[in-house]
């Protein structure tokens, strides 16, 4: 239970900070994340510091989170967005513009993601990066390199789409993502074609890439391929960087000497970003704002970045982060690779059913 004097410093330091009039004692911020992607003291601190209780629900897909959002009543302040699906939530009026002079912990962020986010929210009027990551390709170095050899081009998406490469891994097994954005988005950008194209037929160079390999890959999904790398079922996926660092740990928990490595291809790949944003219909937006300023402070995020194990956008953070993650280029790449990176962008509604058609055909195989 919280003292009398302690609630009067919490409405001090909100207060402080322009969120006026905020009874905390009396009020929650509700919050819609997805799953297990916080710190797990961080909404207890969060109260502990403020006193604004919270209600914090969780999502497993980005389709389920963006049909509640566009239906509206939400009841949600601060949802946590992907940078590809902002542009979609600020057409239709689902975010509120950042009030800046409520969020003074603002200058912490990074300038390099900031400038990342510009296509996706142009000005960065209405999303704070929290959380982001990378597309690439995870493997078993030992097995690849048994079959390929030493000088295997495991930097490179040859190791992928040229088919005497990917032809001989298959005996071991490889693995992709079953999300349609990246992988087609990775294969436009390995023919030189814009990765977030709107020419009808960049897709069909795309699709033929794709099916030329596809009788190699034993399967598409988005989380299988953590337990199934770390055990050896597998030896190449296609996957995000944190799920590759997770089977990584899992193998090293189970000590049965995997070689788990991780690579970002040379030629470029995804940077995915998931943001902070605050609804438009926010019951509680004053809330909303003062947990997005708390969790901007670089010592808070710092903790949920060494409990996940994925960098954070907020520069201030790097030297708060765990020394083993933020010196490890996998994780936290260098300022040359940062450069290849690439966001996804939605595309528009014609082009996304020439995408979702090419998907299917190419999981089935057909």
């Amino acid at each position: 239970m919280k003292t009398k004097c302690s609630v009067k410093w919490a409405l001090a330091t909100l207060l402080s900070v322009g969120l006026a009039q905020v009874q905390a004692a009396d009020t929650r911020v509700h919050v819609y994340n997805w799953y297990d992607f916080i710190a797990p003291d961080a909404m207890k601190n969060f109260q502990a510091e403020t006193g604004i209780g919270s209600v914090y629900d969780v999502f497993d897909s980005s389709d389920v989170m963006q049909s509640k959002l566009m239906v509206g009543g939400s009841g949600y302040d601060v949802v946590v967005a992907s940078n590809d699906v902002l542009p979609n939530l600020i057409k239709a009026g689902v975010l509120k513009a950042l009030d800046r002079s409520q969020l003074p912990n603002l200058p912490h962020l990074d300038p390099a993601i900031l400038a990342k986010m510009q296509n996706n929210d142009p000005g960065n009027r209405y999303a704070v990066p929290y959380l982001w990551g990378t597309t690439g390709i995870g493997y078993d170095a030992d097995k690849v390199r048994a079959i390929l050899g030493p000088d295997a081009a495991v930097d490179s998406w040859d190791l992928i789409f040229k088919e005497e490469n990917i032809s001989k891994l298959s005996q071991c097994g490889v693995a992709m993502l079953d999300a349609s954005g990246d992988i087609i988005s990775i294969a436009l950008h390995y023919l030189g074609l814009p990765q977030n194209s709107s020419n009808p037929q960049d897709y069909q160079k795309a699709e033929a890439l794709l099916l030329k390999v596809r009788p190699y890959i034993r399967y598409f999904d988005s989380s299988r391929f953590i337990t199934d790398l770390a055990n050896g079922n597998v030896c190449v996926v296609v996957g995000w960087a944190g799920g590759v660092q997770d089977a990584k740990t899992a193998s090293q928990v189970a000590g049965n000497g995997r070689t788990i490595r991780y690579s970002i291809p040379r030629e470029g790949a995804p940077i995915w970003i998931e943001n902070m944003v605050l609804l438009n219909d926010a019951p509680n937006p004053q809330q909303g704002l003062a947990f997005i300023n708390y969790m901007l402070r670089p010592e808070v995020i710092a903790q949920t970045s060494n409990h996940l194990k994925y960098p954070n956008g907020n520069l201030d953070a790097k030297e708060l982060v765990d020394k083993n993650i933020r010196d490890d280029t996998d994780i936290y790449p260098t300022e040359a690779v940062m450069a290849t990176l690439f966001p996804l962008q939605p595309l528009a509604l014609k082009l996304e059913r020439i995408r979702t058609r090419l998907w299917s055909k190419v999981k089935s195989g057909t």
